[in-house]
């Protein structure tokens, strides 16, 4: 199993110490920053698999760092470490996008356990949200198989990651350019060709069900439409 990666962003020196000691004895990767500016300036070089995070600190606080990680991820989990802990505090949390809140002084192993519990539950909801229903097909994105009554297709990388873009943007114009430029790494016309191509080879073998359509939408890009 993988090392947890943990940004522990907290400006108590003291506290951050003893945090980062502890929680690396027992095998977790620990990053620390001071403040709330540091704080998201790592997280997004680093992507940790967890934030911890005190509320008040210098430059930016808690609540204003994890407001900004959330305008781009909704998913990587953040606990709340804090002496505030009225209710209008852990609501605006919450409402900010906190997964979880632990007031200080804390017990370490209360820490771990919360942290493990976080982990857990994000493990299985990134899982879920790995699995897409189209009609009557069954697509999961991280083994790149489509199932159809019991009867299993293997897709290539670039169908799975097409027909990923299309399931999460269901009914919406997906931009040609941008799938292009994040899949191939250009949006030449040459490239233009292949991703209709695999766009094809998507619609045969999702032709069982015939509610499914693949759209082209001249000019602009392709919609994954079920009726």
């Amino acid at each position: 199993m993988e090392k947890i990666h943990i940004l522990l962003v907290e400006d108590e020196l003291t506290l951050a110490m003893i945090i980062k000691d502890t929680l690396e004895e027992l095998d977790f990767i620990i990053t620390t920053a001071s403040d709330g500016e540091e704080g998201l300036k790592t997280f997004f070089e680093q992507k940790p698999d967890v934030v911890v995070a005190d509320v008040m600190m210098p430059r930016m606080d808690g609540f204003e760092m994890v407001r900004r990680i959330r305008q781009s991820d909704k998913l990587t989990p953040v606990l709340f470490l804090t002496a505030r802990s009225t209710i209008n505090d852990v609501v605006e949390g919450f409402e900010l996008g906190a997964n979880d809140y632990l007031k200080k002084p804390f017990g370490m192993q209360e820490l771990i356990v919360r942290i493990k519990a976080l982990m857990h539950k994000a493990f299985v909801e990134k899982e879920v949200s790995n699995l897409h229903e189209i009609g009557h097909y069954q697509f999961n994105s991280i083994t790149q198989q489509l199932t159809f009554a019991g009867s299993l297709q293997e897709l290539s990388h670039r169908e799975s990651e097409i027909l990923k873009r299309l399931c999460e943007n269901r009914n919406e114009v997906i931009s040609t350019q941008n799938i292009l430029l994040e899949l191939w790494g250009d949006d030449s016309f040459f490239n233009s060709r292949s991703l209709h191509v695999f766009i094809t080879k998507l619609r045969h073998k999702l032709a069982k069900d015939d509610r499914i359509r693949i759209v082209n939408v001249r000019g602009i890009g392709y919609k994954l439409i079920i009726n």
